[in-house]
């Protein structure tokens, strides 16, 4: 007599539901289907596995080493190796690139100074020591010419900066064919320099 009837449903608070769904909704509009599929893309790409991230590794080493080459040859300064970076570095490379350096006939030098020697005549021989010593000499001349006005151009151009290691790079640039030169050249021989490197 006073049972409920199992037909009649309890009544729903509408109220209550619309306040739960909006406590426990997404509080963002449905992304569409262009910006699901660009992030399902983004996840994808993203390595998740250990031979994933190897591959991955080695996929920007490569491209980081092609970038490097081609600095190498452009002078590219946002992709060169940290020791051949910056405005004195380049200023140094143009320097010595822009002058005549008695290395260049080096290979000459001992090409003739080596047929002398396997002549068999003591006398030639002797000849090709002596121009082989001088020429070595001139080098020695040239390496120091080259320290006392590198030292003098560096604390005009750029005062305040450290001079530490800039000698030993000049040298070692300096002491290689012009043609094997790495960064490569970009000044030719006799060119002026620009007054600013900044």
């Amino acid at each position: 007599m006073f049972r409920r009837n199992k037909s009649e449903a309890p009544p729903v608070d509408t109220e209550a539901v619309t306040d739960a769904g909006a406590a426990g909704g997404k509080g963002r509009p449905t992304p569409t289907r262009k910006e699901a599929e660009a992030a399902a893309k983004a996840r994808a790409k993203v390595p998740r596995t250990r031979k994933e991230q190897a591959a991955a590794a080695r996929l920007a080493r490569s491209d980081s080493s092609t970038k490097m080459r081609q600095a190498m040859k452009t002078g590219d300064e946002r992709y060169l190796p940290a020791r051949d970076r910056g405005p004195v570095k380049r200023f140094i490379r143009d320097l010595v690139d822009s002058r005549f350096s008695f290395v260049e006939l080096m290979i000459p030098v001992l090409l003739v100074t080596t047929a002398m020697a396997w002549s068999g005549n003591a006398a030639v021989a002797s000849y090709g020591n002596a121009i082989l010593f001088g020429m070595l000499l001139l080098i020695v001349i040239d390496m120091l010419r080259l320290r006392f006005k590198l030292r003098r151009e560096l604390t005009t151009r750029f005062p305040g900066e450290p001079l530490k290691g800039t000698t030993y790079y000049a040298v070692m640039r300096s002491l290689q064919m012009k043609f094997m030169r790495l960064p490569k050249s970009q000044v030719r021989i006799g060119q002026r320099l620009p007054e600013h490197y900044r």
